[in-house]
């Protein structure tokens, strides 16, 4: 349950979480009948719940999903560990799976980049090559609306444009052709978590999202928090203010 929200049985929650995703679609307009759609999987909760909600729009409007696993090869037994796990979920939802592997260590060397940056970099770049080749229209990835709170924190601490208070943008172009899409961006943490439970469905939790070392992993455990504590609401008030910049500056 959410702070403030009224007691809900499982049933009606998920209905209501239901109802979110369907109405940012019914705006966005991300899903069109027959499109081609390329789902970013890891194994964690996110994208666990991204993939059974394409599953469902694929069979409703007859769309092409393919999950795909960008394995870093950074965690060992771990890593492999996730790449299986989203094979099993394919099989699961009916849909193919395709892993594929990202040199993030030696793009790390060569940029002189930190793990992170360079995971991130390598992904884009392997989605954006796996879309061009299997000719999808459209990149998904499984950012909820805690992510779009966190990145904005992280863009006032580092300091930022107007344009970086917009934060994680509802879609963009990813390259020639192909666009990057974030569906769940209205689902807080709490309620991608719920879904999984009504809907039964595993997840997998990488052991990196609770290493201090990583700013963005003090500011979700413990600035957040701190805030949500003295002033409740405030991830969905700093999404809300991302929406904003982003509809003033041209990028909604």
């Amino acid at each position: 349950m959410l702070v403030g929200d009224p007691p809900l049985n499982r049933k009606e929650f998920a209905a209501r979480v239901w109802s979110k995703l369907m109405a940012f679609e019914a705006g966005q307009r991300f899903l069109t009948p027959g499109r081609r759609v390329l789902a970013a999987v890891s194994g964690g909760p996110d994208s666990v719940c991204l993939a059974h909600w394409l599953s469902v729009q694929a069979r409703k409007k007859g769309l092409a999903v393919t999950l795909v696993h960008v394995h870093h090869g950074l965690r060992g037994r771990a890593a492999d560990a996730d790449a299986r796990s989203v094979e099993k979920l394919g099989e699961k939802l009916g849909l193919p799976v395709s892993v594929i592997r990202a040199p993030v260590r030696a793009l790390a060397a060569e940029r002189g980049l930190g793990l992170e940056e360079a995971g991130r970099k390598a992904r884009y770049r392997a989605l954006g090559e796996k879309a061009r080749r299997g000719r999808f229209t459209a990149v998904a990835t499984g950012h909820q609306l805690d992510d779009q709170a966190e990145t904005v924190l992280l863009h006032l601490l580092r300091g930022t444009s107007l344009e970086g208070l917009g934060g994680i943008p509802a879609r963009r172009p990813l390259r020639p052709g192909v666009e990057l899409i974030r569906p769940l961006l209205p689902l807080t943490r709490a309620e991608v978590r719920l879904y999984l439970e009504v809907h039964g469905l595993a997840s997998r939790e990488d052991a990196s999202n609770a290493d201090p070392r990583f700013t963005r992993n003090w500011v979700r455990r413990e600035v957040l928090p701190l805030l949500e504590k003295r002033a409740p609401g405030v991830k969905e008030r700093l999404a809300a203010i991302a929406a904003k910049v982003r509809a003033a500056t041209g990028r909604a």
